[in-house]
């Protein structure tokens, strides 16, 4: 298990991470679009990743971030909080920034999608000055990367205040 808690630290196996989270904290009514970090506990994976700037190991599923792949963000479509292929979206996966360089999918509103509910909660790098996120959680590069080596597709992350 892997504890997220509201002051910022990300727990795993005894070693504590220092994280961001979303920029008006942590929440039990999440919204799409409220800068909140969705508290509760939720599966992980796929691993998104730069091929081209990155290499990880881990046993989560891997996939290739390639040109054109984005997550709905959109609560009026179908693929609302689904992997796409488009250049329309807000959260387009290939990034000039490197904070997509690894992305983790939190399973937050992915099995009975509901619209408005949120989306796009994923654990990816973190800001060198760890500045809040929309709602995701970000740690450093190789914290990031440290993490993914040690869990695998039973762990969860538990977001609690």
């Amino acid at each position: 298990m892997i504890l997220v808690n509201s002051k910022g630290w990300l727990i795993h196996n005894k070693k504590h991470y220092k994280c961001a989270l979303g920029k008006k904290g942590i929440t039990k009514n999440k919204r799409e679009g409220d800068m909140c970090t969705p508290y509760g506990t939720y599966g992980l994976g796929p691993v998104f990743y730069r091929s081209d700037r990155v290499q990880i190991k881990t046993k989560l599923k891997k996939i290739e971030i390639k040109r054109g792949m984005a997550w709905c963000d959109n609560p009026k479509s179908k693929y609302y909080n689904k992997l796409i292929y488009t250049k329309r979206s807000k959260e387009t996966l290939m990034r000039k920034d490197h904070l997509y360089d690894i992305v983790v999918f939190v399973k937050y509103n992915s099995t009975r999608v509901k619209k408005n509910k949120g989306s796009a909660i994923f654990i990816h790098i973190a800001r060198k000055n760890y500045s809040p996120t929309k709602g995701c959680v970000a740690l450093n590069v190789k914290n990031l990367k440290n993490l993914l080596n040690k869990i695998n597709l039973k762990t969860k992350i538990k977001i609690t205040f």
